[in-house]
């Protein structure tokens, strides 16, 4: 056995280890796992391995990331995260995983982290492990990390003879984006939502983004409000739909959704998921999931269930 780089010219084969192991929870697409493990330009190298065995067959791979996009928003330069650690039940209780960790680790830390996250990097599988990987949990418990919380996906099921009706409100215009309005889009998450969600925004638009995938509230012609969407024809594979080769029909996604705080607490939230929800809806699309949130009640009362569950965790370097 040995451990060598992370290579794109074994790109079938890592996406076809992953589906060996997760494809009945998580199945994997070649142009997601480019997406997110190669295309990204977060993925730190010198953390990133793959296990190979005496037939040269990839039998484990681990993925690590650390800030290094150049976009000059605001993101934790003290973090480093696991993306993912898979390796082959055949050749688990072998070590591979923990050599894989220990590696992964030490280069961490050497470039300057201060601790590790599980999950929730940029351009993310999880938000962490998921919960039915119980075992997993605690293995990385073992190894010196800690459980700090839950957060899940949820899912709603719409009828397809029942339609979802747009939101309206007095003095506000909802509508999706245009590209005659990018410019007030990225200014309104540099002033209420600087970092993750406009680094993802600014991503966005770079990927040829043209607003389709952004609900916006409006207020005397001035953004105050977003809730993005996406389904099967989005620029980015966004996390929402990653799984969608689970359902046989189209699967749509509701996320980052907010509003300005001075505007807060006047129902402009809520309007923006149900605007969000009926423009998915007029697109033919009756699955939709809202990812990565502990706020279940809230979504609750629309619908949505648990659908994924993931237990975080973190370790102190």
């Amino acid at each position: 056995m040995r451990i060598i780089p992370i290579n794109i010219n074994r790109l079938n084969e890592l996406v076809d280890l992953w589906n060996r192991e997760f494809s009945a929870e998580f199945p994997m697409r070649k142009e997601l796992f480019k997406q997110n493990s190669f295309e990204d330009e977060n993925v730190f190298l010198p953390g990133s391995w793959m296990a190979v065995n005496d037939d040269d067959d990839v039998i484990g791979f681990i993925i690590s990331k650390r800030w290094q996009d150049p976009m000059p928003v605001p993101m934790p330069t003290d973090v480093g995260w696991i993306q993912v650690l898979v390796v082959n039940k055949n050749e688990r209780n072998k070590g591979i995983g923990s050599l894989l960790v220990e590696k992964a680790e030490s280069a961490l830390k050497a470039d300057g982290a201060k601790e590790i996250q599980l999950g929730g990097d940029p351009l993310h599988y999880f938000p962490s492990v998921p919960a039915e990987y119980e075992k997993s949990g605690k293995w990385f418990e073992q190894k010196g990390y800690e459980y700090v919380g839950n957060e899940y996906d949820l899912l709603a099921n719409y009828d397809p003879s029942v339609k979802s009706e747009m939101p309206a409100l007095d003095g506000v215009e909802i509508e999706v984006l245009t590209l005659e309005d990018k410019g007030e889009m990225l200014t309104f998450m540099n002033r209420v939502f600087p970092g993750r969600w406009e680094y993802e925004t600014i991503r966005y638009f770079q990927k040829g983004g043209t607003g389709r995938e952004f609900v916006v509230l409006k207020k005397a012609g001035r953004i105050i409000g977003s809730c993005r969407i996406s389904d099967e024809h989005s620029p980015v594979i966004y996390n929402n739909v990653y799984w969608a080769p689970l359902f046989s029909e189209p699967l749509g996604g509701i996320g980052s959704v907010g509003v300005d705080s001075a505007e807060r607490g006047n129902g402009y939230g809520l309007a923006a998921v149900l605007a969000g929800i009926a423009i998915l809806r007029s697109r033919g699309i009756n699955k939709i999931v809202i990812d990565w949130t502990t706020i279940v009640d809230f979504y609750g009362k629309m619908g949505y269930q648990i659908w994924k569950e993931y237990r975080k965790y973190r370790k102190q370097l």
